[in-house]
């Protein structure tokens, strides 16, 4: 395996592509597919997610479908950590638990498989970009009603004129994101 160095002072921001009018005109879609194609900016992504993730300790990474597994599965593996992931309602064989939330047109459905982890074990969630935050508070919630400690959330992205940040941090919930790009 090779392993590519830290670079420290990659400009990840500027990896991202931005697709104008996406999926509806007036938005500006974050592309991330250009940042994970990019080797160098997929590694230094996801070296510093899993540095934050290890300040906080945590026993399990929780990934949110879909995007959040591809950050997700490779910090499980630079910080030694099982992988957890939370997908939409109906894609997971077996028993599962779910919760249901609220979306801007109607609701949504998470669910993870029951007795993926036992209570009591702390862990972060992540997921590649931070809007208004509903579908990580969603999260947050199917974890802490089956007794897992949720330390953190981080993000590669953040839109903070959405709000969603603000609304982590209401909730108690911390959160942490790599970029950040005004508008939505």
């Amino acid at each position: 395996m090779i392993a590519l160095p830290p670079q420290p002072d990659l400009d990840l921001a500027s990896l991202v592509r931005t697709i104008p009018d996406f999926p509806k005109p007036g938005i500006q879609f974050r592309d991330i597919t250009t940042l994970i194609g990019d080797a160098a900016g997929f590694s230094e992504s996801v070296r510093r997610l899993a540095a934050r993730a290890a300040a906080y300790r945590p026993d399990f990474i929780v990934a949110v479908e879909a995007r959040g597994f591809l950050f997700g599965a490779a910090m499980a593996t630079a910080l030694g950590l099982g992988l957890v992931p939370v997908r939409k309602a109906g894609k997971l064989p077996g028993v599962t638990i779910g919760v249901d939330y609220e979306l801007e047109y109607g609701t949504d459905r998470l669910e993870l498989h029951e007795g993926a982890i036992l209570p009591g074990h702390r862990v972060v969630l992540v997921d590649d970009l931070l809007a208004t935050g509903g579908t990580i508070l969603a999260t947050a919630a199917l974890m802490r009603s089956v007794g897992y400690k949720v330390a953190a959330a981080l993000f590669v992205i953040d839109l903070p004129d959405l709000g969603g940040s603000q609304r982590l941090e209401a909730a108690g919930l911390a959160c942490e994101t790599l970029i950040a790009f005004d508008g939505d």
